[in-house]
């Protein structure tokens, strides 16, 4: 670790050893020399001038880049795909004449691209399963536990812990979708020449427009793809690069809706994110318990929510057949989002997998509340006896104000059944109150709900990714 130069946090924090291998440049550099055997390979396939003991040479040196060569190169031509392709040359002396034949640098480097994206987006989408298991079961766990529901964080009818688990869940589901989406579709550039007419493939062929299609589906399939792109300029569109990040968007704000539901209960001391036995909450309050990694989650949601605005940028200022404005950009860019969604995912597989639930809390908050909610039935229930309704009503109100004031300007407790009780327009007793406002009356379907949820429409997913094991996430800081 170097002290004196910047490092992203989120190389250095955040993101796992596996997303930051896709990002590197030695996976770059090993994909680049795929590529170039593919293309070899496809082209003598077609019949152009390269032989099998070039193709079985560049396969013996795939993986033993020589760094050295390539660097030094570059240091004189100021070229990092011309300085590749002479260190694999002098690598593979035989070959070095037909590497790249035909091809220019986005053959190499829009492929590697979307080959990076494209697994990194697998990597995704397998953190992304994880984190549904681990909330299904959640779930299920606290289907029917009571729990005060809240619009505008304002006391409203209640839920149970487990139906309010069922929201993240079905935004993650909605998530897992795009992500599928976007992984059915995926396509390489293919070899497509300077401005995506293949007019040097032609001439290599001699004009014979079927071998130059047969060219892009040959290499397509020798990298582990169906497609390429049939028509493209000298790059990938990058409105590609646009909808990858919108997904990782979608990932980040369901996090953020979640992280930021777990700081509101941890804040009312019902649920809370784990913590480690010599965690320090504060230099300050040695007491406190600070939902660090929640208010994490956040903020990376933040900043991909930010970022995904990049491409969207970029893909809508590209010029004809291409321009270098979306280089650096997106060098910066995709990869800090699928290196901040990494972190993220983790956080939210470690928060969840974690999370402490306080059910004695949970139902002092409801039966705090639950008198003022329960008063329209204790106000049908007199009125079924005969009482006036109008009448009820004013009373109700009257002392739904007093029990208030006991709250709100005393501290007191919520006195209102017995309030109710001592009043003999209502005819009904303290003991039979308590019985009307037993919180599972109040929570509606809820668990039934939740039940249907997590059989009918996560169960049937969650099938698909039997092969997926079960994961834990190490959080570093």
């Amino acid at each position: 670790m170097s002290r004196d130069t910047y490092e992203s946090p989120l190389s250095a924090r955040y993101a796992d050893k596996e997303m930051k291998y896709l990002f590197s440049p030695d996976k770059k550099f090993r994909t680049w020399r795929r590529l170039w055997i593919a293309l070899a390979e496809a082209e003598m396939e077609l019949g152009l001038p390269v032989t099998q003991e070039q193709v079985d040479e560049l396969k013996a040196h795939a993986d033993d880049i020589n760094y050295e060569v390539a660097e030094a190169r570059e240091k004189e031509v100021r070229h990092d795909v011309m300085s590749h392709v002479y260190a694999y040359g002098q690598q593979c002396p035989k070959a070095a004449g037909i590497i790249h034949l035909g091809a220019t640098s986005c053959y190499v480097g829009d492929n590697t691209d979307i080959i990076i994206m494209t697994e990194a987006m697998q990597i995704v989408r397998r953190k992304l399963v994880s984190v549904i298991r681990v909330l299904s079961q959640f779930a299920q766990s606290y289907k029917d536990l009571p729990t005060l529901a809240f619009t505008h964080f304002q006391p409203a009818q209640p839920t149970t812990v487990g139906k309010r688990a069922t929201l993240w869940i079905q935004e993650l589901l909605m998530d897992l979708e795009d992500v599928e989406y976007q992984l059915s579709k995926a396509k390489l550039l293919g070899s497509k020449g300077t401005t995506g007419t293949q007019a040097s493939f032609l001439e290599l062929f001699d004009g014979d427009h079927e071998k130059c299609k047969a060219l892009d589906q040959k290499i397509a399939e020798k990298m582990g793809y169906q497609a390429c792109f049939p028509v493209s300029g000298q790059t990938y569109s990058r409105k590609l690069d646009s909808q990858m990040l919108a997904v990782l968007s979608g990932i980040a704000q369901s996090a953020a809706k979640f992280s930021n539901d777990i700081r509101l209960l941890q804040h009312l001391k019902e649920v809370e994110e784990p913590f480690e036995k010599n965690q320090i909450g504060s230099s300050a309050m040695a007491y406190k318990r600070n939902p660090m990694r929640s208010e994490r989650i956040a903020s990376l949601a933040r900043y991909v929510i930010a970022d995904s605005l990049n491409p969207a940028m970029t893909s809508s200022t590209q010029w004809f057949e291409r321009t270098l404005d979306d280089s650096a950009n997106k060098r910066i860019s995709v990869p800090e989002a699928f290196l901040a969604v990494d972190g993220i995912l983790n956080l939210y597989l470690n928060v969840a997998d974690g999370l402490v639930v306080y059910p004695k809390v949970i139902e002092q908050h409801l039966r705090r509340e639950l008198p003022f909610m329960a008063t329209e039935n204790i106000m049908m229930d007199a009125a079924k006896r005969g009482a006036s309704r109008q009448e009820l009503h004013e009373r109700i109100r009257v002392h739904s104000m007093a029990a208030s004031k006991v709250i709100k300007e005393e501290g007191g407790e919520n006195d209102l059944l017995a309030r109710i009780a001592n009043d003999p327009i209502f005819g009904v007793t303290l003991e039979e109150l308590e019985h009307i406002v037993r919180p599972e009356k109040y929570v509606g379907r809820a668990p039934r709900q939740t039940e249907e949820f997590l059989q009918e429409t996560v169960a049937p997913i969650l099938k698909k990714y039997d092969d997926i094991p079960e994961e834990t996430a190490e959080i570093n800081v």
